[in-house]
C-alpha cells in the first residue's frame, strides 16, 4: 500500500471518526430531555461511548498498519518474483555470448547498485529472513505442541491401561503422524 494510500485512509476512517469529532458533549446532552441535561450520567455516558468509539477507532487504526506491512511484503513477493522469473528466462545463448564477448548492447546488463540504493535493498532483505524465522519459530512451536500432544495421548502406553480396545490402532496412527511430522522438518 503506498503511502498515499496509507494517508488517505488516515485522513478519511480515522480523523473523522472519532466522537469529538462527530458530535461534542454539549451537542450529545442537548439530545437528552431538558429535566435530564444536568444529570452527571450523562457524561459518563458519553465517555463510555468515546471509549468504545476508540477502540473501534485504534482497531481500523491497527487494520491499517496491517495493511500497510501486507502491502509491503506483497510488494516485495513480485519483486522477488520478478527476479526469479528474469533469471529463468536468461537465454543459453546470451551466457554464451557474454562469456565470449563480454557484456554488449543487445544483452541483458544487471543494475548497479551504489550506496543509495544497495542500502534499501539490504533492509528489506533483513527485514523478509526475520520475518521468515519468525514464521519459522512459530512453525516450531505448533509442531512441538504437536508431539506433546501426541506423547500425552500415549500416556496409557506408559502406564500399562489398555482399556480401549482400538488402542493398538491408534498408537500406530500417532506414531505415523509423529513421524511425518519430524520427516517434514528434516
Amino acid at each position: 500500500m503506498a503511502t498515499n494510500e496509507a494517508t488517505i485512509l488516515r485522513n478519511y476512517l480515522l480523523l473523522p471518526a472519532r466522537l469529538p469529532t462527530i458530535i461534542s458533549l454539549p451537542e450529545f446532552t442537548s439530545l437528552f430531555p431538558k429535566s435530564l441535561q444536568s444529570s452527571p450520567h450523562i457524561r459518563s455516558l458519553y465517555r463510555d461511548l468515546q471509549q468504545q468509539r476508540n477502540i473501534v477507532v485504534d482497531g481500523v487504526s491497527q487494520n491499517i498498519d496491517a495493511q500497510i506491512k501486507q502491502a509491503k511484503a506483497l510488494r516485495r513477493e513480485v519483486i522477488k518474483a520478478r527476479r526469479e522469473a528474469e533469471l529463468e528466462e536468461q537465454d543459453d545463448e546470451i551466457e554464451i555470448e557474454r562469456m565470449l564477448f563480454g557484456p554488449t548492447s543487445n544483452t541483458v546488463q544487471s543494475k548497479q547498485h551504489t550506496l543509495l540504493t544497495i542500502l534499501p535493498d539490504m533492509d528489506n532483505a533483513i527485514a523478509d529472513m526475520e520475518r521468515e524465522l519468525h514464521n519459522m519459530e512459530e512453525e516450531e512451536a505448533t509442531l512441538l505442541e504437536s508431539i506433546k500432544k501426541d506423547v500425552g495421548n500415549m500416556s496409557d502406553l506408559r502406564y500399562g491401561r489398555f482399556a480401549n480396545p482400538k488402542l493398538k490402532d491408534e498408537v500406530i496412527d500417532g506414531l505415523e503422524r509423529l513421524q511425518d511430522t519430524c520427516e517434514r522438518k528434516i
